[in-house]
């Protein structure tokens, strides 16, 4: 591990030596003094001091589930025994905005739903506990105003993946969630999205900066532990995000579905059994794509293709939607990469000379 360099944000001198440690409400900071301007600092990255980080941004999630200034001061009180005035909660949320960007849709959000209604949530026992959630307010925003028949799409099948036994008396099993192909054992590991391997054409991952870095820092903050990260960051990103619209999606990719696909024109051979079975971390929702996601923690050293493609594959073919719809992405708090799912399975090119021969 190399040792964190400290640098002054006055000067930028790197003489510094410690000076002591200050406590802040119920915490404590570590000051430092420079050797060549005598400025004081600390070595906290947010601006407000005051406040423990999983304070304010817990303060920020409550309020963008709907809640007002005062229900979330309540809530603040309760959770974490401390008093918060409402104008520092308001300085909180305009001091964020621009990451936490659904502070700007809040409002149409709160007359479709309520706080407690606003995102449906489920927890499935599919071998490992996944917390299944939707959003439903964006899902509903993102309809109106964009593809209404392919987001549509979407909703029903997250609806459908909602849906319990006993809330549908008299339907067929067959029109329920199939979840027990979730839960069955396979002596073939390949089985799951993330262990497959495909046949398929080269593609490129390609690095972008957007705003998903930073709300994975932020949810990072809130987890305890490791244990705790992917919930904490999707968790966080489905609240206060403006385009991700739900979190750990079940979806699988049967024998059918691989044959299909080959009958279009696709180019891929999946070595591995069906049913193939994954949970999608994120799906977002911007520039008329369905954005399917997966958050790493070392992002930068893998190379999830077959995983991610495994998913757009499988989401495609349970909404029928066209995988050119699809982009594929991973991420942590320092790096995104993102590539089309439809360039690894499918060459136009090749088709036409299969047609014309």
């Amino acid at each position: 591990m190399k040792e964190k360099i400290i640098i002054c944000p006055r000067c930028k001198s790197k003489e510094i030596i410690k000076y002591g440690r200050r406590k802040i409400k119920s915490q404590y900071v570590q000051i430092y003094q420079c050797q060549q301007c005598g400025n004081f600092f600390s070595d906290r990255k947010m601006k407000y001091k005051t406040y423990r980080e999983n304070v304010i941004l817990n303060g920020i999630s409550i309020y963008n589930l709907g809640y007002s200034l005062r229900e979330t001061k309540t809530q603040l009180a309760k959770r974490f025994k401390t008093k918060v005035p409402l104008s520092t909660i308001q300085s909180w949320v305009k001091k964020y905005k621009d990451i936490c960007r659904y502070s700007g849709l809040r409002e149409e959000g709160r007359v479709l739903y309520s706080p407690e209604n606003l995102i449906f949530s489920r927890y499935f026992e599919h071998k490992q506990v996944y917390r299944f959630q939707y959003h439903k307010a964006k899902l509903d925003m993102c309809i109106k105003s964009g593809d209404q028949r392919k987001l549509s799409l979407l909703k029903e099948y997250l609806e459908w993946v909602a849906q319990k036994r006993e809330n549908c008396p008299g339907t067929n099993s067959r029109r329920l969630f199939p979840h027990h192909i979730f839960t069955q054992e396979s002596k073939n590991p390949k089985q799951r999205a993330s262990q497959t391997e495909i046949e398929r054409f080269v593609v490129t991952k390609v690095p972008k900066n957007n705003l998903t870095n930073s709300l994975a820092e932020y949810g990072l903050k809130l987890a305890r532990s490791n244990y705790e990260r992917h919930d904490k960051v999707e968790n966080f990103m489905l609240i206060n995000d403006s385009v991700t619209v739900a979190a750990e999606v079940p979806v699988y990719l049967t024998n059918d579905d691989i044959k299909y696909f080959k009958k279009k024109g696709f180019q891929f051979n999946f070595n591995s059994n069906t049913p193939i079975t994954g949970h999608i971390d994120l799906i977002q929702i911007r520039n008329g794509l369905i954005y399917i996601l997966d958050y790493k923690p070392r992002a930068r050293k893998e190379k999830p293709f077959e995983q991610l493609i495994s998913y757009a594959l499988a989401l495609g073919s349970r909404t029928k939607l066209a995988i050119k719809d699809f982009k594929c992405a991973w991420f942590d708090e320092k790096d995104y990469f993102e590539f089309f799912p439809l360039h690894a399975v499918y060459r136009k090119r090749l088709r036409e000379e299969s047609v014309n021969s």
